[in-house]
């Protein structure tokens, strides 16, 4: 092997500016051994996470790797291992980001799976454990690399990926602009920008956006538009768990992390992967000094046995638990539906949300109109009809909330932009501490 040493050993490894601000980042060379991993390489790669994590800055992998390099036996393996370990303790720490630009397999797959933010390129990137020949000789199954774990499988069914992008410089453009969102590090708070787009712009569109009919769909990203600076949003995870929307955008210059219940899709009920995806969203911008706006319209928790027995109790309970311990300013307008124990989980007043607000359409209940008659009525066939108007007339509405201290105000939708802005300016200042521990058990 030393006859073949090449200098840089497969990986570059460095430092520098993105936008003025510092970054660190390595790169793998699939052309020096197919980027595979030694232990002078894994030096490398250590060394930069650690100068990341004392300087405060973040750190930027591009994988490209086939893996462990045999030749070198358990050294490989052992500097996988310290890589793993520098990806922990920088977690929550700095931001995170990989970017995988071609193939990344076996051992190499868990470092980007314990970063921020995972994206790959379509049609030339994959992740896998085991690659296709090993598949086909372990199970009899043949699959191909795409099939196996290409940028579409890890984008819609896995959950790995948060975004896929058609080649290597979108990626690069891509990463550079989600960097504009986050703070250097968890001691930073996230930067204020200087932003045309009136603090005070009223869109009446938005008075009008909920159809008036409860059971028809309209699109919660065309609301989020409606209401942040210039209209623009970085969306986080778009094609897995599309019943949830979340992502980055601005409001009157100040970054905020955006999550909002999606009526197009599923009506907006919360499954098993949507609270997943925002559970780990929630806990990212808590880690890292990032406000919260949630838009809430939901009708519950998706009923079934294939949700039940794959576990939607533990799972719906990461949503919660991350609302519930996250410190950084929590701000929920609720749009229409909040029913049941889904209402509790959605940056409920009672997990610590800072301000609620809801729209006059809002309908916080601990159901529908249809449900609950058809229990509290399932004697009296006969008068569901007219218990279901009554019902609707009560509880229909976000007046019992409001009378109850559950809201801090029914506003005008197209008031809405002006009063966040408003809230969260006040909300610079606060300061919260959870309660002494070596670190929390949440429901994994």
């Amino acid at each position: 092997m030393s006859s073949n040493k090449i200098t840089g050993d497969g990986v570059v490894t460095g430092v520098g500016k993105v936008n003025g601000r510092t970054v660190f980042v390595f790169s793998q060379d699939f052309t020096v051994f197919g980027g595979s991993l030694s232990q002078t390489f894994a030096q490398k790669v250590c060394k930069i996470m650690d100068r990341a994590i004392q300087a405060g800055a973040p750190v930027i992998g591009l994988n490209d790797s086939g893996g462990a390099r045999i030749q070198e036996g358990v050294d490989s393996l052992a500097g996988y291992a310290n890589i793993f370990q520098r990806n922990v303790l920088a977690s929550g720490v700095v931001p995170q980001i990989s970017l995988v630009m071609g193939p990344c397999a076996g051992g190499a797959v868990y470092s980007p799976a314990l970063t921020d933010f995972v994206f790959m390129v379509r049609n030339t990137s994959h992740l896998f454990v085991t690659g296709p020949d090993v598949v086909k000789a372990v199970t009899n199954e043949s699959v191909t690399q795409e099939e196996l774990g290409g940028a579409s499988v890890h984008t819609r069914k896995s959950g790995v990926a948060h975004g896929a992008f058609d080649n290597d410089v979108e990626a690069l453009a891509r990463t550079r602009e989600l960097l504009s969102y986050l703070p250097q590090s968890n001691r930073e708070p996230v930067d204020t920008r200087y932003t045309a787009d009136p603090i005070d712009r009223a869109d009446v569109a938005l008075d009008t956006i909920v159809p008036a009919d409860s059971h028809r769909a309209y699109d919660i990203k065309d609301v989020v538009r409606r209401i942040v600076d210039d209209g623009r949003m970085f969306e986080i995870m778009e094609d897995f768990a599309r019943n949830i929307v979340v992502g980055f955008a601005r409001l009157g210059g100040q970054s905020v992390g955006i999550v909002g219940n999606q009526p197009l899709v599923s009506s907006g009920v919360l499954d098993i992967d949507a609270s997943v995806k925002a559970a780990r969203f929630v806990r990212f911008c808590d880690a890292f000094n990032i406000p919260l706006v949630t838009f809430v319209d939901v009708p519950g928790f998706l009923p079934g046995t294939q949700q039940e027995h794959n576990g939607i109790i533990r799972e719906g309970a990461k949503l919660l638990y991350a609302y519930a311990e996250a410190t950084v300013p929590k701000i929920a307008i609720t749009t229409r539906k909040a029913y049941g124990g889904a209402q509790c989980v959605m940056s409920s007043k009672q997990l610590r949300g800072d301000v609620n607000f809801a729209w006059p359409t809002a309908e916080l209940a601990v159901m529908g109109a249809k449900g609950a008659v058809e229990i509290l009525w399932r004697n009296d066939p006969e008068g569901r009809v007219r218990a279901e108007a009554e019902y609707t007339r009560l509880f229909a509405n976000p007046l019992p909330a409001a009378q109850r201290g559950y809201l801090d105000d029914i506003i005008q939708p197209s008031e809405t932009r002006m009063r966040i802005i408003e809230e969260l300016e006040i909300l610079k200042t606060k300061k919260l501490v959870n309660p002494p521990k070596k670190h929390d058990n949440m429901p994994l």
